[in-house]
């Protein structure tokens, strides 16, 4: 009889059946992802893997010892600029222009050192932000020492997930074979490359934002918020009001935005030219929706970073900072 694969009990734990199966300690979930990552694991192992905690959904110990298992991967440059805001991008735009950017640029106008990263192509139809950033002629760091200094020179870096993990990018590729998300696209939302000091994290389906929150609080972040945004990205939905699930000192809170345009239906953007982000940029067009969907995910921004007191404030602050934006320039410090 041949001798059972090292990686066959993580498998077994998930799949005993109602009484016997469990969910993983944060030290299993890390062992588990820590083989895939070093590729010990057989296709059909990881394929039973992935599905089974899909099946039964992923708790935030899991989430986080497999957030820690990514991480301990990175190959970091020895010295790591100061972040301000780590912003995941890993759901694509469908119905909407990725607005968000904006917001993450006019922060970086304004001082706060943003690090974005995410992946694309795994879901057809939708805009991703590596497409978006190219399209707008800005720069996407092909390594960690790459968005390294590119934080320190402007503010602002984006990095594509298969510089932070080969591996994961791998795994959520696999989403039109297997034919739904796995695990995956939660962990990677929360890797945090540079650890930055303020975590930003959108979620598409309703309640995992308490996931998502208590993996941040278990992996030690201190100032997170997490709400369901536009298409799963980090943008505030204007026409709808936000449950903003938080972080502050590590301890667990929820916040309730209001809606900042009347018109309760959401609007659908049939053509997605990417190139209208930068004419609405410079004012050379006018998009209500957009406009107020780039100061309310700005306002969430700037209350978790602290530079607002309260909803009403941020959502005040937002406005003017979105309108007082260097229109010559899409938000790069010079």
């Amino acid at each position: 009889m041949s001798e059972e694969h090292p990686f066959a009990p993580y498998v077994r734990i998930l799949a005993r059946g109602k009484t016997k199966s469990r969910p993983f300690t944060g030290e299993e979930a890390e062992a588990a992802m820590a083989m895939i990552l070093a590729g010990q694991v057989r296709p059909e192992q990881l394929g039973a893997f992935l599905m089974l905690l899909r099946f039964k959904e992923e708790t935030a110990e899991e989430i986080a010892g497999f957030v820690r298992a990514a991480r301990a991967t990175f190959d970091l440059p020895g010295a790591l600029p100061g972040v301000d805001l780590d912003w995941s991008s890993y759901a694509g735009k469908r119905r909407q222009l990725p607005w968000f950017l904006l917001s993450a640029l006019v922060l970086a106008q304004n001082g706060v050192r943003v690090i974005m990263h995410g992946t694309e192509g795994h879901t057809p139809g939708r805009v991703y932000l590596r497409d978006t950033l190219e399209t707008l002629g800005l720069p996407v760091s092909n390594s960690f020492t790459e968005a390294a200094a590119a934080v320190e020179a402007a503010g602002f870096a984006y990095l594509p997930l298969e510089v932070l993990s080969p591996v994961l990018r791998e795994i959520i590729n696999l989403r039109p074979v297997l034919g739904l998300r796995s695990p995956v696209h939660t962990v990677s939302r929360l890797l945090n490359p540079f650890s930055a000091t303020h975590v930003l994290q959108g979620i598409f389906h309703r309640g995992f934002q308490d996931t998502h929150q208590v993996a941040a609080q278990i992996l030690g972040y201190s100032e997170v918020a997490v709400f369901r945004g536009e298409g799963g990205e980090i943008e505030r939905r204007p026409n709808k009001p936000a449950e903003v699930f938080t972080l502050s000192g590590g301890a667990l809170g929820e916040e309730n935005w209001p809606t900042l345009i009347d018109d309760p239906v959401q609007p659908e953007d049939a053509d997605m030219d990417i190139s209208r982000l930068a004419r609405i940029w410079r004012g050379e067009e006018d998009d209500e929706y957009g406009a107020a969907a780039v100061a309310g995910t700005l306002a969430i921004a700037l209350k978790l970073l602290g530079r607002a007191g309260s909803i009403d404030q941020a959502d005040s602050d937002a406005r003017a900072m979105w309108q007082g934006r260097d229109r010559t320039k899409m938000g790069l410090a010079a």
